[in-house]
């Protein structure tokens, strides 16, 4: 049977196909730019902008990052024209790495992209969670203030819900997206228009504050609270990885995976921009009122106080079910870097993860993994108000990590650069300093606590929960006998292209009797 163009490209990289390739160019955009879900994710984290810097920080700190965001995007996409697969990041930092160190950092890269993308999942969630809760404090006029265990429970149906829709047949996930990009368009669109039109006179700013005002409620120097401020867009702006977690559901993946991640990157910047400054104009002045308010949201907050209450729940229920389908996108495109690891052997579970679901074509068992990990994340909220939030510095440092690997294993001397429709030519190394620069910036202040002096209950437990997991992969990798050192060899074909051998070599051999799975022979 012939290939297509885009399964004869996936079989030049060393895998057969096993999913239905059900995403037009146009629906691997809209899954990008699902996730980035840009008004529902301002408000998940509107608490750590406001509190670090108010308008400036809404404002200046949302252009700043968005310039910056846009050279990872870059390099990125730079790299998945050329090797578009699953396995994205650690594939391509196996391939480029120099041949003494590529199975060790292609391992890091794996497992940090893992926890980043489980984190995601984690952190979209536990904001759906936050939002529904708002809605139900707002309909029973602040009678109703949700527990930490209340909210935990509503986050692990959520979960669940997520798992169900995840699980679902390629075909019903592609055509979801170009319902999710209207919804998000016209959600950005209504508040940047109906909120400066509603809002009553007391709560409307003048453009010197609108631009210039600061905040800064934590005790932090003013610079550096304005920096740590940055968490909101670099949150809101990320996932740059997923269309590439989906390279082997889509058609054209070598064009519409770079324009996807680009597309979805620059639309939103500018979108999100215009709904910061629209806040910045409408919601008074009072920000430690907007943060200690009954209601538990900043944003809700905000519309409350410009639409009341019936426009606030009309609103809000929009911007909750974007928010879930944000959710349903993040843990289908985890499940396909869970699924491309497993096939690969990089997981303690890979036997049972590299299973494909013979009604639907997709990975269930690693949706299900994703969720089960992000329910444990999620136990996190118990060890005080701010400790949850080490879950949002987590997505970030953990993709971070992940991105820096890859584009910095570009230019170290593995295999030559074969680029692939899109490509910076000469623009890339000075694109990939940018962003490798930037990525490091971001990490060092990520990790700082909200206030100078920490209590056990604000501390910032990203150090240890990033730390501790980038610890325990290394430890497995060098565990005796039984570690990754002992086996792992990096991608594995499981398809050999007759043109560029004969016979499968003895590492796919071994592979086969590793997993049980019979190689396809050209």
């Amino acid at each position: 049977m012939s290939l297509t163009s885009d399964d004869a490209q996936l079989a030049r990289l060393g895998y057969k196909q096993e999913f239905k390739r059900h995403f037009t160019p146009l629906e691997v955009f809209g899954l990008s730019f699902s996730i980035i879900g840009i008004f529902p994710s301002i408000a998940s984290v509107l608490v750590y902008a406001l509190p670090n810097g108010g308008p400036v920080a809404l404002v200046w700190g949302w252009a700043v990052c968005s310039v910056f965001l846009m050279f990872i995007t870059m390099a990125l996409a730079e790299l998945g024209s050329a090797a578009p697969t699953s396995g994205g990041l650690y594939y391509w930092t196996h391939k480029f790495a120099p041949e003494r160190c590529k199975n060790l950092l292609a391992w890091i890269c794996a497992y940090s992209n893992t926890i980043g993308n489980i984190a995601s999942v984690a952190s979209v969630d536990w904001g759906c969670a936050l939002q529904l809760m708002a809605a139900v404090s707002i309909g029973t006029d602040m009678a109703f203030v949700p527990t930490t265990g209340q909210t935990f429970g509503l986050y692990a149906a959520l979960l669940c819900c997520h798992g169900v829709v995840a699980s679902m047949a390629t075909k019903v996930l592609a055509r979801m997206q170009k319902v999710c990009i209207a919804l998000n368009v016209l959600l950005c669109l209504a508040i940047i228009i109906a909120v400066p039109a509603a809002t009553p006179t007391e709560f409307k700013n003048t453009a010197r504050y609108a631009f210039g005002g600061f905040a800064n409620l934590y005790g932090w120097p003013n610079g550096f609270a304005f920096i740590l401020s940055f968490l909101a867009p670099l949150w809101t702006i990320g996932a740059f990885d997923s269309s590439v977690h989906i390279s082997e559901e889509a058609t054209n993946a070598n064009i519409a995976v770079p324009w996807a991640m680009m597309g979805a990157c620059a639309i939103a910047g500018v979108l999100g921009w215009g709904i910061n400054v629209a806040l910045a104009f409408c919601m008074g002045t009072d920000i430690a009122g907007i943060m200690s308010n009954p209601i538990g949201q900043p944003m809700a907050t905000i519309l409350f106080n410009s639409l009341g209450k019936k426009g606030t729940l009309a609103v809000w229920s929009i911007v909750v079910f974007v928010q879930f389908t944000m959710g349903a996108d993040m843990a289908t495109t985890c499940s396909r870097q869970i699924f491309a690891f497993s096939r690969d052997g990089g997981l303690p579970l890979s036997r049972y993860l590299y299973r494909m679901n013979r009604h639907t074509h997709t990975p269930v068992n690693c949706v299900w993994f994703a969720c089960a990990v992000a329910l444990l994340l999620g136990l996190l909220a118990f060890a005080g108000p701010l400790a949850i939030g080490a879950i949002f510095t987590l997505v970030v440092t953990g993709q971070y990590v992940a991105y820096s690997i890859p584009i910095a294993c570009r230019f170290l001397g593995g295999a030559p650069w074969a680029p692939g429709p899109f490509s910076l030519v000469r623009l890339g190394l000075p694109v990939a300093l940018a962003a490798l620069a930037w990525m490091a910036f971001s990490i060092a202040i990520l990790v700082f606590p909200t206030t100078p002096a920490p209590t056990a209950a604000d501390m910032n437990y990203t150090v240890v929960v990033m730390g501790g997991w980038l610890l325990l992969c290394v430890a497995y990798y060098y565990l005796p006998r039984y570690g990754g050192v002992h086996w792992f060899v990096g991608p594995v074909a499981n398809v050999v292209v007759p043109a560029a051998s004969d016979a499968a070599s003895e590492t796919e051999k071994d592979a086969a009797d590793r997993y049980g799975e019979t190689f396809e022979r050209g």
